[in-house]
């Protein structure tokens, strides 16, 4: 068993022999460019191994630096979301405001070409019952609001104070399944009764077999009702149908849009201002 052994050994120490006098003659022959060959060999196993080096690093840097750069841009867009979101809420709240501004400024343009005394009221709530549409105004019992005062805006007849509070009051619109209003058709003067639908419209009723009413003829308050003074605008006739003779169904398009109501006038004097005095009789201003 010892001479497999002693053979290997053998070997093993011919080729260290061998390599040792490689390397002695590379470090003593020199190449032609000065350099021996055994530091040839050794720059470049040396340089080679930097470069592979260099390639790790900069394959590990540019993967970084991507890895980065998406982070950075990830934080950006979430960013410029959030400020897109403020944006949009800021435009938002503007053309609310601009909505709002525009409607007072209609109201506050309207105000001097009224013949009555009136007040301004914002809309503090909606209707709760799906029964009953209306609106609750932030004027009421103290600031002089009385039952049946009617209730307008920039565009035509909104309702009348059904339940005035102490500093509320709940305004019935002219729509509800409830309310009614005396009215009369502009072109022709013909009077009726606008009953409210419930869905957003009037019909008119009670009217006689020669009333001459048309599609889109003007509708205005007649003032006989008690409650709403004549000539305010009530809205346009939407659809004639004829039974006959008789007028079988009237419907009138209001120029409110009740959905979208801010601010309303409510008429606190219904009686014009510019009305002349009642003259005094001549035997109580002898006394």
């Amino acid at each position: 068993m010892a001479r497999p052994d002693t053979g290997t050994r053998a070997r093993a120490l011919l080729v260290v022999v061998v390599v040792g006098h490689v390397l002695l003659i590379s470090a003593q022959v020199g190449t032609a460019a000065g350099p021996t060959l055994l530091r040839t060999a050794v720059v470049s196993v040396v340089t080679e191994a930097q470069e592979a080096s260099w390639l790790v690093v900069g394959g590990v840097r540019s993967v970084w630096d991507a890895y980065a750069a998406l982070r950075g841009v990830r934080e950006n867009n979430a960013k410029l979301a959030r400020e897109n979101t403020d944006l949009r809420v800021q435009l938002q709240q503007a053309r609310a405001n601009a909505a709002g501004a525009d409607e007072m400024r209609a109201l506050l343009e309207l105000r001097p070409h009224l013949p009555w005394k009136t007040t301004g009221a914002d809309i503090v709530a909606g209707s709760i019952s799906p029964d009953f549409r209306g609106i609750t105004i932030d004027k009421g019992l103290s600031e002089g609001i009385t039952r049946d005062m009617p209730v307008i805006s920039p565009a035509g007849v909104v309702g009348r104070v059904a339940l005035p509070a102490g500093r509320t009051a709940t305004v019935q619109f002219i729509v509800d399944r409830s309310a009614a209003v005396a009215v009369r058709i502009d072109r022709s003067r013909t009077e009726g009764i606008a009953l409210g639908n419930g869905d957003g419209t009037l019909r008119l009723e009670y009217l006689s077999a020669t009333a001459d009413i048309q599609a889109g003829d003007l509708v205005v308050t007649a003032g006989i009702d008690g409650v709403y003074p004549p000539g305010l605008a009530v809205g346009e006739v939407g659809r004639v149908e004829r039974a006959g003779q008789a007028y079988r169904a009237v419907t009138i398009r209001p120029f409110v849009d009740f959905s979208r109501l801010e601010t309303v006038l409510v008429l606190v004097a219904p009686t014009p201002v510019w009305a002349p005095p009642v003259p005094v009789p001549a035997a109580k201003a002898a006394k």
